[in-house]
């Protein structure tokens, strides 16, 4: 048990570094992204190592050198996280010496690109695996005697771009887009948070001026009338009958005060007013409607009201619904048809109750100064349709007018626009995952939003209730991809076209022709004959000397084997010359065929 607590924070250790999370560039709005888990990241790690392995075993390397090639590449893919600008040196060097490495410099270098993230310090690493790619390839292939540097330079730096840069910059591309995508959302995420939340307040304060305009103007004209009617109530000059219908107008007066109240309340702060007695919700809801019908008789008016079907609980909002249509047909009919009679039912369907009102033709003309806003059908079927029904107004086929309206059960409001906002301050917090504006001129983030609310979960007290972030566009891989492949495949294209120019010319200058050969003559000067023929230390001369087919050697004698241009007899064998010195002097000179 020790041994295993002991072993924890080591393995914790390990974990942390094999799943640490790739580090964004330092720009505003750069993000932090989880890495892979331990698991991927070590399969990964094999893959290279078979690959890195596989390609020694192809080059005839020794089981030592595939097997410490294969180590390799497997311990520097899981440092290249947390040392990116060391493995890509050290890969500089390693891919010039062992071909098992050097096919892993394309992902170490992508690798490399995403995660160095200072402009400067990219640059160092790469200016100096580049530099030491270049010297140690050289040395390695013993290329120094080509008479070509230039040339020579040229191709390892058309190699070292082509594997290396291309791949590095397009990691960086990758990751730069990445972070500014993220960036942007972010920012895109804020305003629309502000503009919400300046939205809600600009309607908060038009809804306040609204309910101050009701509440001076309506609330004082109301007021006039309970009083006067207060008033004319208990005036001893009126008949019964008058007093009752005096009666009426004073408590239509105090209900309209009520619901006035409820409704300024409702613009100013989004809350209703505390109830009063008999101008609760219930009193405007399908149990206010006999007291409505009441009122309505009690004016004079001929009102019947019947019911049909099993009653059944409806919600409140259809209740009060059913209500305002009641309330907006009894209206109506007042105005424009005073003295009919009036039909209101009450239908309890298998799925909707139904509200219909009935009015026959007027019995009187109607007076002169009859206002109408026309309103009020617009707002019974906007009303219904808040709550899922439907509102059908015109005439009756015996005349007059009907108003009705069919209505679900439903105890939720369906369609319609979200509630506005109330009570959100101007300047209030922005959502989980968004910075407030004095975060920095991006607003960074602490962490990725996630949809549809950034941090994850519904939106936060006070939000608006229809803001929602837009989401973020997935970047695919696959057209960066294809663009990477087209420019390493272009940029390797242009490397074997350049290379196999260069490498025909340096065999081209290296070899020696027939009439230079015959140009030699036996007991001239070591020096001059030197001077006219190539060094013989490049790489097409190396393995010519020590050959079976070549005759023996003059005793004491210092000789240069030479591949001559000639075509050779056949395709396993090379025609070379060869020159022999002593004492500062061409001793011997042969022409032969040797075998490669």
């Amino acid at each position: 048990m020790n041994v295993v607590r002991r072993t924890r924070p080591l393995a914790r250790a390990v974990r942390g570094w094999l799943t640490a999370p790739e580090p964004g560039l330092t720009a505003p709005g750069a993000l932090p992204v989880a890495g892979r888990g331990p698991a991927r990241e070590l399969l990964v790690a094999l893959a290279m190592a078979l690959l890195a392995a596989g390609t020694e075993e192809l080059l005839d390397a020794s089981a030592l050198s595939m097997a410490a090639t294969a180590a390799g590449a497997f311990v520097l893919w899981l440092l290249r996280r947390r040392l990116p600008a060391t493995v890509l040196v050290v890969m500089g060097v390693l891919g010039a010496l062992f071909g098992g490495f050097a096919v892993m410099e394309s992902f170490i270098a992508w690798s490399a690109g995403r995660r160095i993230a200072v402009a400067g310090r990219a640059l160092a690493a790469f200016g100096l695996s580049y530099v030491l790619y270049i010297a140690v390839g050289i040395a390695d292939l013993g290329l120094w005697s080509l008479r070509s540097p230039v040339a020579l330079l040229m191709l390892g730096t058309l190699a070292y771009v082509a594997t290396v840069v291309v791949p590095g910059l397009a990691g960086r591309y990758w990751s730069q887009r990445r972070t500014l995508l993220h960036a942007l959302h972010d920012r895109n995420a804020q305003l629309l948070w502000e503009r919400e939340m300046i939205a809600g307040q600009a309607r908060l304060l038009e809804r306040q001026r609204i309910a101050q305009d009701m509440h001076d103007s309506l609330g004082h004209q109301l007021a006039l009338i309970s009083v006067h009617t207060g008033a004319l109530e208990v005036d001893p000059g009126l008949t019964p009958r008058q007093r009752e219908a005096v009666g009426v107008l004073r408590n239509a007066s105090v209900t309209a005060m009520h619901e006035l109240r409820e409704v300024v309340g409702i613009l100013r702060d989004g809350i209703a007013g505390p109830p009063v007695d008999g101008a609760g919700p219930a009193a405007r809801g399908i149990a206010g409607l006999d007291a409505l019908v009441a009122d309505a008789q009690r004016a004079g008016s001929t009102v019947r009201l019947r019911r049909a079907g099993e009653e059944r609980p409806v919600a409140a909002a259809v209740g009060h619904a059913a209500y305002r249509i009641v309330q907006e047909a009894l209206t109506n009919a007042f105005k424009h048809a005073p003295g009919a009679t009036i039909d209101v039912a009450l239908r309890y369907e298998p799925d909707s109750l139904v509200v219909e009102v009935v009015s026959d033709r007027a019995a009187q003309q109607p007076a002169d100064e009859v206002v109408s806003g026309g309103q009020g059908l617009t707002g019974l079927r906007e009303r219904a349709r808040l709550v899922g029904g439907i509102v059908h107004a015109g005439p009756a086929d015996a005349g007059g007018f009907r108003v009705a309206g069919v209505l679900p059960y439903g105890t939720a409001e369906t369609g319609g626009p979200a509630p506005a906002p109330t009570g959100v301050p101007l300047g209030g917090p922005p959502p989980p995952g968004v910075q407030g504006p004095a975060a920095g001129p991006f607003g960074p983030p602490s962490g990725r939003p996630a949809a549809p609310w950034p941090g994850g979960g519904g939106p936060p007290a006070g939000a608006p209730g229809g803001w929602s972030p837009q989401p973020v566009r997935r970047v695919s891989g696959f057209g960066l991809g294809c663009g990477i492949s087209v420019a390493v495949v272009v940029a390797g294209l242009a490397v074997v076209v350049v290379g196999g120019i260069l490498l025909f010319r340096s065999a081209t200058e290296e070899m020696v022709d027939r009439s230079t050969y015959e140009a030699m003559r036996i007991g001239t000067s070591e020096h001059t004959v030197r001077d006219r023929l190539p060094r013989g230390d490049g790489f097409l001369h190396t393995g010519l000397d020590g050959k079976k087919e070549a005759p023996a050697e003059p005793a004491g004698a210092t000789c240069l084997t030479l591949v001559s241009s000639e075509t050779s007899s056949s395709w396993n064998t090379e025609a070379v010359f060869r020159f022999c010195f002593k004492d500062g002097r061409l001793i011997e000179k042969k022409s032969f065929e040797v075998t490669l």
